[in-house]
């Protein structure tokens, strides 16, 4: 009986978790953060990223829009440069499930087996990854790194917020506090 009340919850871990973006970050311990102020796109960096100019585009919006909020300016001559990179890999899923099978005596003479009905499922999901990097302008040093992964999601209207989610996560940890 404990294990029907487990089902729920572990149902909506594994959808939640199927929604949600894994990040990670990692920084020069060395580095001042507080001397950064501005920021510009590493236009070189970015023009290599092999995704749609729409997607480029929105990705760098979200980014403006995360780093604006924290108080950073746009700037021609930036302290900081920012940098993009995408990788994805296509993730197929089969899923199984075995009515059962039984073993045991019946009415009258001998006893039974048999083995109930199987389903399967075959579905495919792309799982993407964006990194976010920050590179001193002036020395031209990798300052810091956040990285996101999570399913992608092939529907414009949903694409936008999916992006924007994945940035914000991302620097949700930037800048890093030292403990």
């Amino acid at each position: 009986m404990k294990a029907i009340k487990f089902i729920p919850i572990l149902l909506l871990f594994v959808i939640s978790s199927c929604s949600s973006v894994r990040v990670a970050s990692d920084f020069d311990n060395r580095t001042d953060f507080s001397q950064y102020k501005t920021y510009a796109f590493h236009k070189e960096g970015i023009d290599k990223v092999e995704i749609s100019d729409l997607d480029k585009r929105r990705i760098l919006r979200a980014i403006d829009e995360q780093l604006t909020a924290k108080g950073f300016t746009k700037s021609d001559t930036p302290d900081m440069l920012v940098n993009i990179f995408t990788k994805s890999s296509e993730q197929v899923n089969v899923n199984q499930f075995n009515a059962g099978w039984g073993y045991g005596y019946g009415w009258g003479y001998g006893y039974g087996w048999g083995w109930g009905p199987s389903y399967s499922s075959i579905s495919t999901t792309t799982e993407g990854t964006l990194y976010i990097d920050l590179i001193d302008a002036r020395k031209k040093e990798l300052i810091w790194q956040g990285i996101g992964s999570g399913v992608l999601t092939q529907n414009r209207d949903k694409k936008e917020e999916r992006i924007r989610e994945f940035v914000s996560k991302i620097l949700m940890q930037f800048p890093p506090q030292k403990k």
